[in-house]
């Protein structure tokens, strides 16, 4: 059978001051009424049933987290080690469950435009990770020289058909110039961090290749099921190395796979995201909530309870929240997580 796993521990610091650590990014609604992570749950109840689907997430979300999503199972991380330990804990779950169990495991705040394009290619991907010993992910055709994704060069035509392809190297954010290196060559895609494997797969992945995390998790998956589990969960994070998934195995398996598929991806790493995925007025702007503006343009406000007002300016992320206002240039987002970082810095909790 195959399962869900949605991966919601983060803070989304970049989304900064609607994203708190009581309230992070992917409990928002950033687009429309939904939550990012219904939306991410919703556009996989065609392949995989809520019953079948899990929420990995840090043990104080997990009130969030059934709120949200009262139909799926919740697995509650005791700290966050980053994304190996949670998909060992899922693995370990779910195998298990089903010795024979591939696990879709995905990001829970990204934003796919077409759903229906984005489940033909998982449906691949699906059917490729029966294999033993096969770890499949799924790369974006590139639209542009992003310079704030990772990427992936696969082994393959430059038109990257609807099939798998071997993976020749996995490359890191670029700048500028190797980014259009890597675009104007065709066998680059955007690595979209989403992956599709058996879980005795990647458990036996792990083993070879991150021997800390595999042991702790299989010394924790002997109490699932009794009074110790939630114990040994514990140890096992405790034990395990803060690591991705990605940089602990993906870059070091020699049997890694990839789908390309264009349905309308983007991780929403920060508010320039969501401004640039938003439907614009004739004057380029996005407006939320009671906005007036003079004499100003291609910006975005997302305005509180009060009333905001622009006059002469251009190029400017506005977020309101009750008790903090950000007000950027739109080429600055990334550096909204510097601001948080600040506030950790001089111990600033009420706005963190």
């Amino acid at each position: 059978m195959t399962y869900s796993v949605l991966m919601a521990g983060g803070i989304g610091s970049r989304f900064w001051p609607r994203s708190r650590e009581a309230f992070p990014k992917q409990f928002l609604s950033v687009f429309g009424e939904r939550t990012l992570l219904q939306q991410t749950l919703s556009r996989m109840l065609p392949l995989i049933p809520a019953e079948r689907s899990y929420v990995v997430t840090h043990e104080r979300y997990t009130g969030l987290t059934r709120q949200q999503l009262p139909d799926v199972h919740v697995l509650a991380e005791p700290i966050s080690r980053n994304t190996a330990p949670c998909i060992a804990y899922a693995a370990i779950v779910l195998r298990a469950l089903d010795p024979d169990a591939i696990m879709v495991v995905l990001p829970a705040d990204h934003q796919i435009q077409d759903e229906a394009a984005f489940r033909e290619v998982l449906q691949v991907a699906i059917e490729a990770a029966q294999a033993p010993g096969r770890l499949v992910t799924i790369g974006i055709k590139p639209s542009f020289a992003a310079t704030g994704y990772g990427y992936i060069q696969f082994d393959g035509p430059s038109d990257g058909g609807l099939r798998t392809y071997p993976v020749r190297t996995f490359a890191e954010k670029p700048n500028l110039a190797t980014a259009e290196r890597f675009l104007d060559s065709g066998d680059f895609l955007w690595n979209s961090g989403i992956f599709i494997w058996r879980a005795d797969t990647i458990l036996e992945q792990m083993k070879q290749h991150l021997q800390k995390t595999y042991h702790a998790f299989e010394q924790a998956a002997l109490a699932l099921g009794t009074s110790d589990e939630v114990k040994a969960i514990r140890s096992a994070y405790h034990r395990s190395a803060r690591i991705s998934v990605d940089y602990g195995v993906m870059e070091r398996a020699s049997s890694v796979h990839v789908v390309p598929g264009s349905f309308g991806w983007s991780d929403i790493g920060d508010w320039r995201a969501v401004y640039d995925l938003s439907r614009k007025n004739s004057h380029g702007s996005v407006l939320e909530n009671q906005v007036i503006v003079h004499d100003a343009s291609r910006s975005m406000v997302r305005a509180g309870n009060r009333l905001v007002v622009l006059v002469g300016v251009h190029d400017l992320l506005v977020v309101d929240a009750d008790d903090a206002l950000l007000i950027c240039h739109r080429d600055s987002a990334q550096q909204v997580k510097n601001v948080v970082e600040y506030l950790h810095a001089h111990q600033l909790t009420d706005f963190i």
